[in-house]
């Protein structure tokens, strides 16, 4: 389980987030949500270790984000950010290929191969492994980027808005194998907006706002009018679809 007690972060001297304390637990798909400036992110980049911690304490299946050697951690979770860069002139066989460095550091065995091969054709690059990055479009680079971090192959996936530039049949698609990695164990993190995705895939929710936690729990007990209204200022209708919440924030 992924423990998080008491963490607070500054930007300067502007307060980010208040006192977080949180349990994430194995086996499932937790989603983040929140408005625009909630603390989401940085709570994200905070358990990945992409940013120091300041204050609290935050442990991935015991061990300590602030101490543990990053060999270590990087076998224990992957993480990809809100914005991803990498060099133009690097082929997308060779960017998924990074996600097993902590298993062969330099030395690929087999194995290694075979999963960079399988997460390719999990997320529908097959046929794109040889062209170079700045030769495919933002949402298959996204994809690409999804893949290094399945090849990883953790206990625990830290996904910042992996939904950006992906189009609805590969942003479902993504959310249903996120959903079924759960059954072999592992867990997911992941900081989506469209709050919809969180109520068809999610099984625990956690609210966010102004850096501090509004409510978490499931679906069904995060996701209703009274709770999302408070959470986005506005009036929220939520109705239910194949027993899942369904929002309707759009009309």
């Amino acid at each position: 389980m992924i423990r998080i007690d008491a963490v607070s972060h500054r930007i300067g001297t502007a307060p980010i987030l208040h006192g977080i304390d949180l349990t994430l637990p194995p086996g499932s798909v937790t989603a983040l949500i929140g408005p625009n400036g909630a603390g989401k992110s940085t709570l994200l980049n905070l358990i990945g270790r992409l940013i120091p911690l300041q204050e609290g304490r935050i442990s991935v299946d015991g061990h300590d984000v602030a101490a543990t050697p990053s060999r270590q951690l990087a076998k224990v979770m992957a993480i990809l950010g809100q914005t991803n860069h990498a060099g133009s002139r690097l082929r997308v066989r060779e960017l998924v290929a990074f996600g097993r460095w902590p298993h062969h550091l330099g030395r690929p065995r087999p194995e290694d191969h075979a999963a960079v091969e399988a997460a390719l054709a999990q997320f529908d690059l097959a046929a794109l492994a040889d062209r170079f990055l700045d030769e495919i479009s933002g949402g298959q680079r996204q994809r690409a980027f999804l893949a290094m971090c399945i090849a990883q192959d953790t206990d625990w996936l830290l996904l910042d808005e992996p939904l950006n530039n992906l189009d609805m049949a590969h942003a479902r698609a993504l959310m249903a194998r996120l959903h079924g990695l759960r059954t072999a164990g592992r867990g997911i993190v992941v900081v989506v907006h469209e709050v919809n995705y969180a109520a068809a895939w999610a099984d625990h929710v956690v609210a966010l706002k102004g850096g501090r936690v509004v409510a978490e729990g499931t679906p069904h007990q995060v996701l209703t009018p009274e709770l999302l209204g408070q959470l986005y200022d506005m009036e929220i209708r939520v109705t239910e679809l194949d027993g899942r919440p369904l929002i309707l924030h759009h009309v």
